[in-house]
């Protein structure tokens, strides 16, 4: 997969709303040179709004998008320098190569888990190999790191740190030797430990 990300602020908004999310979204865009990440429903009935592009852009865009989401806004951040695992992990595209110990971080929202698996990668050097955002998950979002032990215990400690302040983190666990069949099953089929 050949994709870069060459800009370093990320945004995302929530809403109870699909409608008001797609209204928004049309908002965003007109209102800044921003790039979309995604425009996308997701569970229960929600729509999630997430671009990338230098950080004035990207404030106005998400300013705007709030504005015109008004009540159906439940969730939102700007991170105005964003680790580049995060954007990697939300593509689909992140490296799975040197698998170690095993830390998972669960949110009540979708937006909020961006935020925890941002302040992890920069707390700690692991490899953020997943972000899950509520599909299937009734609004819950997820995400799956590794390295070793200790980078691991760091790297959650610092994802829970900034997500208990809003009272959103579900759980978290550190593993530090999965067995063989579990990162087969989270990560797919042919991914050994």
């Amino acid at each position: 997969m050949n994709m870069t990300f060459e800009l370093h602020a990320l945004g995302m908004l929530e809403y109870t709303s699909i409608a008001k999310g797609i209204e928004s979204a049309d908002q965003m865009v007109k209102t800044a040179a921003i790039t979309p990440l995604f425009f996308k429903t997701i569970c229960p009935g929600k729509y999630l709004a997430a671009i990338h592009g230098n950080v004035a852009a990207v404030t106005a865009s998400i300013e705007a998008g709030r504005e015109s989401g008004g009540t159906a806004v439940v969730d939102g951040f700007i991170l105005a320098s964003v680790h580049s695992q995060i954007l990697w992990a939300l593509s689909g595209a992140a490296k799975q190569d040197d698998l170690n110990a095993l830390g998972v971080l669960e949110t009540f929202s979708a937006a909020s888990i961006v935020l925890a698996a941002d302040a992890a990668a920069k707390a700690a050097n692991v490899t953020i190999l997943d972000i899950h955002l509520a599909m299937g998950l009734g609004g819950k979002g997820y995400a799956y790191m590794t390295g070793d032990v200790a980078a691991v215990q760091a790297a959650v400690k610092a994802g829970e740190s900034v997500i208990a302040q809003s009272g959103l983190l579900v759980a978290s666990a550190v593993i530090p030797r999965p067995a063989p069949n579990v990162w087969n099953h989270i990560l797919g089929a042919g991914v050994g430990a």
